[in-house]
């Protein structure tokens, strides 16, 4: 059986430009493997709650679509970092290992609940650098999409 991949974001990507491009890498890593993007809607009345609570809220409904096998990572500045080819290794060292499903969550801006730093299997930095949570999804998908081709050792990743 195959791994099944799936991304787990907070809110709508408001801007069509990113939509399309964070599309087409999805459109692209499901030849590869299947991948499932999943967004959260914002959460009502957030703007009337504390960080803390908001955080609460989102790792909440986070949990909830997450099972007891699942393997949760985190994308999380303090996480490991990853050069591409390592992550390229990290990806298929996931795919031999049995793994079904692997998920990916890119929390909201202000992060993750301790709820959810406790459940998860590890964390993953994109970079040292803060980006929007929006570009983070782009930059991601772009990642994996990138980590399929230098395993199947395809012309998209020059050294």
């Amino acid at each position: 059986m195959n791994m099944k991949i799936k991304l787990i974001a907070i809110g709508k990507t408001d801007r069509q430009d990113l939509h399309l491009m964070i599309e087409e890498y999805c459109k692209r890593i499901g030849y590869y493997c299947p991948l499932e993007m999943e967004i959260i809607p914002d959460l009502k009345k957030a703007r009337k709650v504390s960080e803390l609570v908001q955080k609460r809220m989102e790792g909440s409904e986070i949990l909830k679509r997450i099972s007891p096998s699942d393997h949760l990572v985190l994308l999380d500045e303090r996480g490991k970092e990853f050069t591409s080819i390592g992550f390229s290794k990290y990806i298929q060292k996931k795919m031999n290992s049995g793994l079904k499903n692997l998920y990916f969550v890119i929390g909201g801006p202000y992060g993750f609940s301790d709820d959810l730093y406790d459940r998860a299997n590890e964390k993953i930095a994109m970079s040292k650098m803060t980006f929007s949570h929006q570009m983070v999804r782009l930059f991601f998908t772009e990642q994996l999409y990138r980590a399929f081709t230098i395993i199947r050792n395809e012309p998209y990743h020059h050294q």
